[in-house]
Parts: structure tokens; sequence; C-alpha cells
């Protein structure tokens, strides 16, 4: 790693470059979040008995959803930020890479383009999208509560996992909305899969090697040990699972679904129980990594499964 004297003299592009390789990997967050939008949207369409729509339902989903997931890095940055210059100095912010109020700033640039994004698509998105932007202040402000919410980590959990079915709520809108106006009647269930999957990325990475453990970082294994964490990962997956089998149900593709899940649902129970006999760093890196592959195996599942299901019969 330079040092911050050596990263100060670099240009701005340059640490912008560095700062995303460590804080918002572009290309493999864009993949998942590609997934994770188009999956949305063919979701809603398939829910809705409905034929896919054009690419510009895609595209908007895309891109709004790529905001958001970078809205929400700098609302981290800013929370975090007594807890980093403290205790992980390493990164970008504390080091000196770049200013938090550089990345606010990109943040906030996002807002407008995705306003203008959505309207273009359909007017009516801006409350889908204003709904999102409102639980993201409301995470940022930590719901004015943040000692009681702090004490509370699974409270805390729940509160901000919640963001990711309203986040799912706009990209099934790119859909449903300028098809329908109402979202269709079994969307319930894809929301509540995005709320697992959120849960098991954040569960999966916070979840740690006891070597790996540090002073002030709050993780998952610190608070219940490695082992009855990484259960509580392999139990949500498993729940995810079952909502995903319910999806599936819901898509009239359930044995397509059903196959692609369970390929996910085995390599993580593989994962988890490697983790659980050794709890080292290289199962840590491991577990975090299923977590990503769970997720875009879901989400490619409910997704594009029923299209090969119907392509194919």
């Amino acid at each position: 790693m330079r040092t911050p004297s050596n990263e100060s003299s670099l240009p701005l592009i340059r640490r912008l470059w560095i700062y995303q390789a460590e804080r918002f990997p572009l290309a493999r967050t864009a993949l998942l979040v590609a997934v994770f939008a188009s999956a949305s949207v063919s979701v809603a369409a398939h829910l809705g008995h409905r034929e896919l729509p054009s690419w510009p339902s895609y595209g908007v989903a895309f891109a709004v959803v790529l905001i958001f997931f970078f809205q929400l890095r700098a609302s981290d940055e800013v929370k975090d930020a007594e807890d980093d210059a403290k205790f992980r100095p390493e990164r970008p912010i504390p080091r000196g890479l770049v200013k938090l109020r550089l990345i606010v700033g990109i943040a906030v640039a996002g807002a407008p383009l995705s306003a203008v994004l959505a309207a273009a698509l359909d007017v009516r998105l801006l409350l889908l999208l204003a709904t999102v932007w409102l639980w993201m202040f409301l995470m940022g402000a930590e719901f004015f509560t943040a000692a009681w919410l702090r004490a509370r980590p699974f409270f805390y959990l729940v509160s901000h996992m919640l963001i990711m079915p309203l986040i799912d709520l706009f990209a099934t809108g790119c859909e449903w909305v300028p098809a329908a106006a109402a979202p269709p009647r079994m969307l319930w269930l894809f929301l509540v899969l995005s709320f697992l999957n959120g849960t098991v990325l954040e569960v999966g990475r916070k979840t740690y090697a006891p070597v790996s453990e540090r002073t002030g970082v709050e993780t998952y294994s610190r608070l219940l040990g490695p082992r009855p964490a990484t259960a509580l990962w392999c139990t949500i997956v498993a729940v995810a699972f079952g909502c995903l089998l319910a999806v599936g149900a819901a898509e009239s593709a359930l044995p397509w679904v059903g196959a692609v899940g369970l390929v996910g649902a085995c390599t993580a129970i593989f994962t988890a129980t490697g983790f659980i006999r050794n709890p080292v760093p290289k199962y840590q890196k491991l577990l975090d990594a299923t977590s990503g592959l769970w997720v875009l195996l879901c989400y490619a599942a409910a997704g594009f499964a029923p299209i090969a299901a119907k392509a194919l019969s």
C-alpha cells in the first residue's frame, strides 16, 4: 500500500480509482447489481404474467440501483468516520487518500441523475425513489436512536437490511409501474427474499476467524462466537432458499428455479461446514465469497430460470 504522502501527490482520478478498488470495487459491484436489477425487472414481469419489458426498464433499474449502492457506501463513510479514524486508519478516507466531502459530493450528485432517469421511464417512479432515499437518510442518522440501536445488534441489522426490499421495490417498479401502476400480487415474496439475501451478505462479511478480529470492529463472530455466527448465516441461507422456492412456484417455474437455488444452497452448506470445523482466515474469506455467490445464483434463478424454462418447453 502506498503511504499517504505518496498518495496525496497522485491525480484525483487515480486516487478515486484506488478508492473504488478498496471500498467500492466497481467491476464486482456492477456485476452483482446487473444481475440483481435485471432479475428484479424480469421477476416483476413473470409474477405479473406479462412479457418482458424493453431495455429502458433494465437500463434505468441498473443505473439507479448502482447509484443507490454508492450512496449507501458514502452514508457508511459518514456514519463510521469516527470509528475508522480510531480503529481503521488504513482505510482511504482516514489515511488521507480522498476527502470525505468528495465522496459525499459524488453520492449527492447521483441523486438528480437518478431522478432524471426514473422520471424519463415513468414519473410515478419518483415516489419509489424518494422512499428509498428517506430510509437511507434514516439509516445514516441511525434512526435518531444510535445508542439504543448499537446496544441491540439484531435490531440494528433488521432496521438497516430493510433498505434491500425498498431498493428492490424500485427495481421491480421499473417494470410494473409503466406496465400496470400496481405491484404483482405475489411480489412480497421476492421482497422478503431481498431482505434475507441482504442479511446473508451482511452476516457473511461480518463473520471473522478469531485471529482476524480487531478492536473497534463489530462482528457477529465476536458477538456470538465464530461457529454460532456461521450457523446463523447458514440458517438464513436455508430460509432464503425456502423463499426462493416459493418465488419459483409463483412464477410457475419451480423445478428450474429450485435446481439453480439448490446448487447455491449446497455450496453454502459446504462452506459453512468448513468454517465451523476450522474457523481460520481462509474459510472466513470463502464464507464472504460464498455469500456473494449465493445472492448471485438466487437472483439469477428467480429472474432467468423461468425464461429458460419457457424457451425449452
